[in-house]
């Protein structure tokens, strides 16, 4: 038994379930540690881990759900208690322990794009405060900065951090008119009458607790789960013919977008592969009309991963209202003239977000295309001479070539990294075109539905520093420039309570706070609690 000592605290870092993630990973874990060692040495106190270096496997990351049980079971369950991540984690390889720990808990990331340790520590909480688990959270490029050290002395002394929360406020519903809140309440109403289907890949990608809503919950709303299996989209990959896959592959051609192709599959993509998602997106446009799902999202991190090339192209496809045209074997178009809104990893919280503001947006004469990012990175930019956060909004997944500078002829599919998907598969890849968004979140906490939204603006950089960005986190990935109003680095890393941020644009004339506004009173007209953020 680790026992409670004085001004010590218990460290363990939970790890990824794919063991090359984990083995490549390492030495930036290693260097964090260190940091934070550091820090708290700084205020006489002392770190001791809870779990060692495991030579076998090359790493000393908690990398399954019953590693995470078997160490906790060793922790003084009152003893301060540090996560610290600096890599993308499975939350339930350490939930069981944190929910059962009664000390003070402390979430640690590392500031930095090269692993997604940030997004990782933000999963982390949000599944934290889903689980109703008292926790404080703390980040640093390389934990002197005094705002780290002034909130680690803080826990220290009080067990717990305050965050600055003045961003945030309850929607009331002003400044809408009678129209705006008829068009909100009259989408609320259809999805609560008319029911919806959201069609479920497998539940639980990569550990993600805070990304499934429990039946209950989202019943309310009006949408049904229908769970379907991936071994069934599998299944079905197997029926599409070469020439229907072909065909999808030439539409894409067509529009302009280029594939970044090799001969090795092992490390490169190859005409193989893309051939193999095109079939992944007639699949899963067929199986969404057998089952008359109305949204869908594709788990892929396990199981698939083993078999097929990676979903992310298939998803940014479905995002897209101008997408090839697929057909049943009837020879009937499916969704014509319409996008499938894709949830990537399967986050249901993303899913309910994504068909509300698809079809929402398309009611005000807007375009509905919309995505979710992970939070991954951010630095400070000048920005038309003025000093902005630049937030680098990345995914692997579901960005539609409708948010890229030039559409399908700025968009190309480069392959997935090696160490995390070994069957290869492209993305779809771009750079978000400059326009004003509006962003939200929609989470759980004490075990109802909440929704942060505010307000933001997409920038250009220079070609040279959206290389620099790509090149610090995941160049494979389409890229979003975000400056969001009203709310800074720290005041967002507080409140966000996910790893992803849901982002649509609001074009032309149409005033994009009225649009959030709209948007907050189509949320709340479902039963869900709206929070504006930065939004006065």
């Amino acid at each position: 038994m680790i026992a409670k000592n004085n001004k010590q605290a218990i460290l363990v870092c939970s790890g990824d379930l794919r063991p090359a993630a984990n083995l490549n990973c390492w030495p930036m874990q290693q260097k964090m540690e260190e940091m934070l060692e550091a820090a708290f040495q700084k205020l006489n106190w002392t770190i001791k881990r809870a779990h060692g270096y495991n030579a076998e496997k090359g790493h000393g990351f908690i990398d399954y759900q019953h590693e995470g049980i078997k160490v906790f079971r060793d922790i003084d369950k009152d003893a301060p208690l540090i996560v610290a991540e600096s890599v993308w984690q499975y939350s339930h390889h350490v939930l069981a322990g944190l929910i059962a720990h009664r000390g003070p808990i402390l979430v640690v990331a590392n500031w930095d794009g090269t692993y997604p340790g940030l997004v990782g520590a933000m999963n982390l909480t949000g599944s934290l405060t889903k689980a109703e688990v008292e926790y404080s959270f703390l980040w640093s490029r390389d934990f002197t900065d005094k705002f780290f050290m002034d909130k680690l002395q803080e826990w220290t002394e009080k067990g717990r951090i305050t965050h600055d929360y003045s961003h945030v406020k309850p929607f009331d519903g002003k400044n809408l008119t009678n129209e705006d809140q008829d068009i909100a309440e009259k989408l609320a109403h259809n999805i609560l009458e008319d029911r919806i289907v959201m069609g479920v890949f497998d539940e639980g990608c990569m550990g993600m607790f805070n990304a499934i809503v429990p039946d209950a919950l989202i019943h309310k709303l009006g949408i049904f789960k229908e769970r379907l299996s991936q071994s069934t989209l599998y299944a079905k990959m197997l029926t599409i013919s070469d020439s229907d896959a072909e065909h999808v592959l030439d539409w894409m051609l067509a529009k302009g977008m280029s594939f970044d192709w090799g001969q090795d599959g092992a490390t490169e993509l190859t005409r193989e592969q893309t051939i193999e998602q095109c079939k992944m997106y007639i699949a899963a446009l067929r199986l969404a009309d057998e089952f008359g799902c109305d949204t869908i999202g594709i788990q892929y991190q396990q199981g698939l991963k083993d078999l097929v090339p990676a979903s992310d192209l298939v998803e940014g496809l479905l995002n897209n209202t101008d997408r090839p045209p697929v057909y049943n074997e009837s020879g009937v178009e499916l969704y014509p003239g319409k996008a499938l809104p894709h949830f990537n990893e399967v986050d249901e919280c993303a899913g309910i977000d994504g068909y509300l503001t698809y079809h929402l947006w398309n009611a005000l004469g807007l375009d509905g295309d919309n995505t979710l990012h992970d939070l991954r990175y951010g630095e400070d930019y000048i920005v038309n001479g003025v000093n902005e956060f630049v937030w680098v909004f990345l995914i692997s997944g579901a960005a539609p070539a409708s948010h890229f500078i030039d559409g399908y002829q700025g968009a190309d599919s480069l392959r997935q990294p090696a160490m995390f998907f070994k069957k290869g598969g492209g993305t779809l890849r771009g750079i978000s075109r400059p326009g004003k968004i509006v962003w939200s979140r929609i989470y759980i906490e004490n075990n109802e539905l909440f929704c942060d939204i505010g307000t933001g603006k997409v920038v250009e950089l220079p070609k040279e520093e959206t290389e620099r960005r790509w090149n610090l986190t995941d160049r494979q990935w389409p890229i979003m420039h975000g400056v969001l109003d009203g709310v800074n680095r720290d005041q967002m890393m507080a409140k966000h309570k996910a790893n992803h941020i849901q982002v649509v644009y609001v074009d032309g004339d149409f005033e994009v706070e009225r649009a959030a506004r709209i948007k907050a009173a189509a949320i709340e007209a479902m039963g869900i609690k709206v929070n504006f953020c930065g939004i006065n």
